[in-house]
């Protein structure tokens, strides 16, 4: 028999809601031959909630795109591992788009093809993907340089339309391995707010991976650090109690943000100052 729950009855208590993002204990050690090892992420936990922006920051060399890999299915753990949604992943991570930091773009396609490939790839009719991608490239400001190609675009439009170009597929999940890193100081400040006003729309989860401190907790809800390697370990994260929606160069004259970036820092730097140690003991 079906009927209302009767009065004053409690709801069924909610399932737990898996993050989007769950790295349990991963441990991730390259053979270097000859029976040599090296160790380059040890232990690492890190969750991230569905709709939830987290940066992840260290020193160079701490392993922060290894893991990065290993959310994308592109690297399987040496030990723990990688829960997407809930399911242990176990092979290409479908539900993601992966934004690198080096351009993806195909230099003999236009912006619009190159925007529109993941869709036919994937089965969409030409002239359906190539209205989407048309879509794409006016959310991004790229309406009139649809028919350029990669090297008649700047870097910062470059990033554009490789931005649309992951977002065409609208994947559950952004991993972004410092994506503004070779774009100048105010393009990346624009490139940042782009982003921000695009992930606002659907708040995707995201994982982005950056060496800069300011654009991580300009950016994020929540930032982590990794210790410097080998066995690089996540040492420590923030919350970020800036309000959204940002400006990111309003938001960096905020005092908490200065307050944050201080204490942040105050353990980073010394992390820093190892991996530095290190590159120069290589030299």
């Amino acid at each position: 028999m079906t009927g209302k729950a009767a009065a004053g009855a409690l709801p069924a208590e909610a399932k737990p809601v898996a993050p989007a993002i769950a790295l349990r204990d991963v441990t991730i050690t390259f053979r270097l031959g000859k029976g040599v090892t090296y160790t380059a992420v040890s232990a690492a936990s890190l969750a991230v909630s569905d709709g939830e922006f987290v940066a992840i920051v260290g020193p160079t060399g701490c392993g922060k795109s290894t893991l990065l890999n290993v959310a994308a299915g592109l690297l399987s753990p040496s030990s723990g591992e990688a829960d997407i949604f809930g399911s242990v992943l176990t092979d290409l991570n479908r539900q993601a788009g992966y934004l690198f930091q080096a351009d993806s773009l195909f230099p003999w396609k236009t912006a619009l093809q190159n925007v529109a490939i993941g869709l036919e790839t994937a089965g969409v009719p030409s002239d359906e993907a190539r209205e989407r991608a048309t879509g794409w490239l006016k959310r991004v400001g790229l309406a009139g340089f649809a028919g350029r190609y990669p090297h008649m675009l700047s870097g910062g439009q470059r990033k554009r339309v490789g931005l649309a170009q992951v977002l065409i597929r609208d994947p559950k999940i952004l991993l972004m391995d410092e994506p503004f890193g070779p774009l100048d100081a105010q393009t990346r400040q624009i490139m940042g707010n782009l982003l921000l006003d695009l992930w606002s729309a659907d708040r995707k989860a995201v994982l982005f991976v950056t060496h800069d401190l300011e654009e991580a907790i300009a950016l994020s809800d929540r930032v982590v650090i990794m210790s410097a390697g080998p066995a690089a370990r996540i040492i420590g994260e923030w919350p970020v109690p800036l309000a959204r929606p940002r400006d990111i160069s309003e938001v960096k004259l905020e005092k908490r943000f200065h307050d944050l970036h201080r204490e942040i820092w105050n353990v980073l730097k010394d992390e820093v100052l190892k991996g530095y140690a290190q590159t120069e003991g290589e030299s």
